[in-house]
């Protein structure tokens, strides 16, 4: 017997990192890397400085946009911070002046980088402060999965790790008047191959050499609505994510991770689905 020939199948994408970012002081400017260390607490640098007030509370675009024109470069054991209207400030990573600090109701043990006072509260308007949080701070994740194996989290709001799709953008700005770019959302890693919103799905993934565990879906704020480059708030994209991405309540927008493991991981790499 002769069987009529199988149509050709189309071959499926491979999911790849697309693009791999950092935010080295919680709420501001970030850098996008073409490769990035997994460490403990996430990636190397990752929200490991944060802007705090007067009682340690932290600080963040949501009540402070002009975060987002801050930008901080490393070198030789320095941070190097420039804003619009100021002229540059050097200051050491770390210092040995301790203070108790909190973010998200979090109370933690960081370090004040002395000399950033003046600048910052001369930039926003208000006292605060940089501080730095060392390796010795404790401050675990809260998920009921981790009881038995607690890992720590840098000042990230709640996990070392977010993920997007570029195709979840993509159907978002297609619902848009005015695209928007991928830093509205602040993600550590993007990843194209996938349809919008797989990432929904996932619950283990690889990465390169590091497995990743999705721990849960991110609650988007109106820190979305501030234009990454100008400091400008409006209303978008939150008011259309609204219309179909409400849930519960909250407005859902990429999905939190933590690792399994430690390694380096590249623009280009593979995402397998393992789960």
């Amino acid at each position: 017997d002769i069987s009529p020939p199988h149509p050709p199948t189309k071959p499926m994408s491979q999911i790849r990192v697309s693009e791999l970012y950092v935010y080295p002081v919680k709420s501001a400017a970030g850098w996008s890397l073409a490769a990035a260390e997994v460490q403990a607490r996430g990636f190397a640098f990752d929200r490991r400085w944060m802007v705090v007030d007067d009682a340690g509370k932290f600080m963040t675009q949501r009540k402070h946009p002009k975060l987002a024109l801050l930008q901080v470069a490393i070198a030789n054991q320095q941070l190097r911070l420039t804003a619009p209207g100021l002229s540059e400030l050097v200051l050491p990573k770390a210092s040995t002046h301790a203070l108790t600090v909190e973010v998200w109701g979090d109370r933690c043990q960081a370090q004040v980088l002395e000399g950033s006072r003046d600048w910052l509260s001369d930039y926003l308007e208000q006292p605060c402060q940089l501080v730095y949080m060392p390796n010795e701070s404790d401050r675990p994740i809260h998920h009921a999965d981790l009881t038995n194996q607690p890992k720590q989290v840098s000042f990230a709001d709640g996990f070392p790790f977010l993920l997007i799709s570029q195709a979840s953008l993509d159907d978002l700005n297609g619902r848009l008047d005015m695209p928007v770019p991928m830093n509205r959302f602040r993600p550590n890693l993007v990843v194209t191959g996938c349809a919008a919103f797989a990432e929904d799905t996932w619950h283990t993934i690889r990465v390169g050499e590091v497995t990743f565990r999705v721990a849960k879906p991110c609650s988007r704020c109106r820190l979305t609505t501030v234009d990454q480059t100008t400091a400008e708030m409006g209303q978008e994209p939150l008011k259309t994510l609204a219309t179909y991405r409400l849930e519960h309540g909250q407005i859902w927008f990429g999905q939190n991770l933590w690792a399994e493991n430690l390694g380096t991981i590249r623009v280009g790499d593979p995402v397998t689905v393992v789960a």
